[in-house]
């Protein structure tokens, strides 16, 4: 058949779709005359499509032809839709197992630029220095200018031990940065966690994948065997968590409310109206707690985030989150290709969107490096000659504080947090006392 043929056949099939839109109703005449603008439409995408393959100086594959059409059509709608070839589907479905080969980086495009959103802890990405919020210049020797996220990924995947070099540009650097980061096996471990002394917990969640709510709930329990008694408190740190699963993202927020809407989402399809509530059943005990957050968390984060904020269950603590308040549908096509389709904005309780502006935190504490101050003299009571002794019923000297592990002890924002529990926690105790 040849290719002006296989054009007519496309316009008829369409004409014939048409003619069933038009035919619908008597009082038709604005969707008619809609309809005629569609045809004429899709008649040029047939007539470029048949130019094409007829006068390009070289022959190309019909499949790559409509491929293209299609990954340039999702690239005009918003950042995060897109098609996946075959190979890319297959791709995407590995992430969510938590088991992939390549460096450890979730990336997004803003303002039409390949963007880290965050590297992936004790990942290749992660130990090298990349940050969220770089801008990726370069992978190996092609530019990302035109390039799409799936494209990108693409090229960052492979082979355990093989290298591929990254060029950044960051703010606040004068020029872009090179990194040359062995690839590995990434195996993301979704749930971490910490019993610090004090009876406090620390719960880090680096992604949302398909067993963190119940890694997530054995986590908790664990801590509580530990600590022989409930907690005292719980950090929650959802810092550089670029999100992941929302069914997750439901399951975490619900471990930690009784009752009440956890995120809604809104679209133009029925299906993709939908409202997830807490249930009470599993419900953790009503502890202090703070939620850390940062440019880097997003999605499935800030829908945790915003449902403990909203229900009045947590601090949030840290720095603005990157905001990506949109839900994407994975779309599987007849060639075992698909669509990542955006198909829906999500709210938090309180029906606020965080699409582009995040979660703002209930108290601001930037990343600060924590060094180590000239040890000061200080005149004490003790030093005085002929001093009064201690009755034996002062304080002992030897506290009882949180003790944090060396790399904890470098974090600033971790540090604000677990004071905050132990003020919290103090405050408390003198209320009981003065009631």
């Amino acid at each position: 058949m040849s290719n002006r043929n296989w054009s007519t056949i496309v316009i008829l099939l369409l004409a014939f779709t048409l003619f069933g839109w038009m035919s619908l109703g008597q009082d038709s005449r604005p969707k008619i005359a809609k309809a005629e603008s569609d045809f004429k439409q899709i008649e040029l995408f047939t007539d470029v499509l048949h130019l094409v393959r007829r006068s390009y100086v070289e022959e190309v594959e019909l499949k790559d032809l409509v491929y293209g059409a299609i990954d340039g059509m999702l690239a005009t709608l918003d950042p995060h839709s897109s098609f996946l070839t075959p190979e890319m589907y297959q791709e995407m479905e590995v992430d969510t197992k938590g088991e992939f080969g390549g460096l450890g980086i979730e990336i997004t495009m803003r303002d039409r630029i390949l963007t880290i959103v965050s590297p992936i802890e004790d990942t290749p990405a992660f130990k090298a220095g990349l940050q969220a919020g770089d801008q990726i210049l370069k992978i190996g020797d092609k530019l990302t200018k035109n390039m799409n996220i799936m494209q990108a990924v693409k090229l960052m995947r492979g082979p355990k031990g093989t290298d591929v070099t990254i060029t950044v540009v960051r703010e606040g650097l004068a020029k872009p940065m090179e990194y040359t980061i062995t690839r590995a096996i990434i195996q993301v471990r979704s749930v971490r966690s910490n019993l610090l002394e004090g009876g406090y917990g620390y719960i880090r969640l680096a992604q949302f994948q398909k067993r963190t709510g119940d890694d997530l709930a054995l986590a908790l329990k664990k801590l509580r065997q530990e600590n022989k008694n409930e907690l005292a408190g719980l950090v929650l740190d959802l810092r550089n968590n670029p999100g992941g699963l929302l069914d997750q993202a439901v399951a975490v927020s619900d471990l930690f409310l009784k009752e009440g809407l956890i995120v809604y989402t809104e679209g133009r399809e029925a299906g993709t109206k939908v409202r997830f509530s807490a249930k009470a059943n599993g419900t953790e005990p009503d502890y202090p707690m703070v939620v850390l957050i940062n440019g880097g968390s997003a999605s499935a984060s800030e829908i945790v985030a915003g449902a403990l904020h909203d229900h009045d269950r947590a601090l949030i603590m840290g720095t603005q989150s990157f905001g990506k308040g949109s839900v994407q549908t994975i779309i599987p096509l007849g060639d075992k290709s698909g669509l990542r389709l955006t198909t829906a904005r999500y709210f938090t309780p309180d029906g606020i969107s965080i699409q582009a502006t995040g979660i703002t935190p209930d108290i601001e504490v930037p990343q600060a490096k924590i060094t180590d101050a000239e040890p000061v003299s200080r005149f004490r009571e003790e030093d005085l000659e002929n001093h009064f002794e201690s009755n034996g019923n002062g304080p002992k000297k030897e506290g009882n504080g949180t003790k944090l592990d060396e790399k904890a002890q470098d974090d600033y924002q971790l540090m604000r947090a677990i004071d905050l529990l132990k003020g919290w926690h103090i405050f408390k105790g003198i209320r009981q006392q003065a009631a």
